[in-house]
């Protein structure tokens, strides 16, 4: 009787799980392209990735590359896209597994990100300035190096806001756990909870927690919710997405010119480590005050006034 009555409560606790899980993904509903701009689509080995475009087609081409975190998309350059529109031929794309890009049941890599924006960048862009976000911007760096050995078109500049090559330790076991079918989906699902992305923004986005939009929340809540979509952040939480090099020298091998973005108050990857990324890879850095990993989020207006001026070859900083 006690061993039926724990299999009738286990059947029962899973079967909750499992229609609990389904209402979360009925409930985030499709996901809309948040951005000014027409949306296209690129097959890329077989898995279907959206990009937005906007601005003048004869204007320099810039490509716009979303940080990695759960709900991330290119939605993250919402406030941007218009106004940098007026002097680029802008370019957003939702990385495969994010946004409104396929999110195949694949085991993610910083190599597959960083082949993707290579032969990404070589077929839909003309020498693009490519704009990255966090993690991508190790993959960007690994993707303009390739570019640089081989004979396609390299990168015009590289702009890397806050970039990173270690997240946390790796600890493959997260990755094989998140992407359980029903135990996996129930813990990413408590994962990427509203609060759970408020906390994020919080903590690690924004300097001014009341900058976080509302919207933004929502939009990056239901793009976590979409199908398929625990399995990158799967690679990601489990330290999986890290790439293999150090970045401080891969950066210093680079030819392709190559500018930093920090916001003054980054915790999650500090400024200290930006001035010395900067000084080991020999590039340009901007300061950007009262603002920590998503300086582009929380003031637009100071990004875009930095990115479309000529940009010194000193540390600048940039105040409120």
């Amino acid at each position: 009787m006690k061993a039926r009555t724990v299999l009738g409560a286990a059947v029962g606790t899973v079967g909750a799980a499992v229609l609990g899980n389904r209402l979360l993904t009925k409930r985030a509903g499709d996901l809309e392209n948040p951005l000014v701009g027409i949306e296209r689509t690129y097959r890329w080995r077989g898995i279907e990735t959206r990009y937005t475009v906007a601005g003048d087609p004869n204007d320099p081409d810039l490509l716009l590359c979303h940080g990695i975190y759960a709900g991330a998309s290119s939605h993250e350059f919402r406030s941007i896209v218009e106004r940098l529109a007026e002097k680029y031929h802008v370019i957003a794309v939702d990385l495969p597994g994010f946004g409104r890009s396929e999110r195949p049941p694949l085991v993610y890599s910083s190599t597959l990100y960083a082949e993707f924006l290579r032969d990404f960048a070589a077929d839909v862009a003309d020498e693009p300035i490519v704009v990255t976000s966090s993690l991508t911007g190790s993959f960007a760096v690994e993707a303009a190096a390739e570019t640089e050995a081989s004979d396609r078109d390299n990168f015009e500049q590289l702009v890397l806001i806050c970039p990173t090559d270690e997240t946390t330790d790796e600890r493959p076991w997260v990755r094989t756990l998140v992407r359980a079918p029903v135990v996996g989906t129930t813990l990413y699902n408590l994962l990427a909870s509203k609060p759970s992305i408020r906390y994020f923004y919080d903590r690690d986005g924004y300097y001014d927690s009341d900058r976080i939009d509302d919207e933004a929340v929502d939009y990056a809540w239901r793009s976590a919710h979409q199908p398929g979509a625990r399995y990158a952040t799967a690679s990601f939480s489990s330290g999986t997405l890290d790439p293999d090099f150090d970045l401080q020298t891969e950066l210093a091998g680079l030819e392709t010119p190559t500018t930093l973005v920090w916001g003054r108050d980054a915790d999650l990857v500090p400024l200290r480590e930006g001035r010395d990324l900067a000084e080991a890879a020999d590039t340009d850095l901007v300061v950007i005050d009262y603002a920590t990993q998503l300086p582009h989020a929380e003031h637009p207006d100071k990004f875009v006034e930095y990115l479309t001026a000529e940009l010194p070859y000193v540390d600048v900083d940039i105040g409120e």
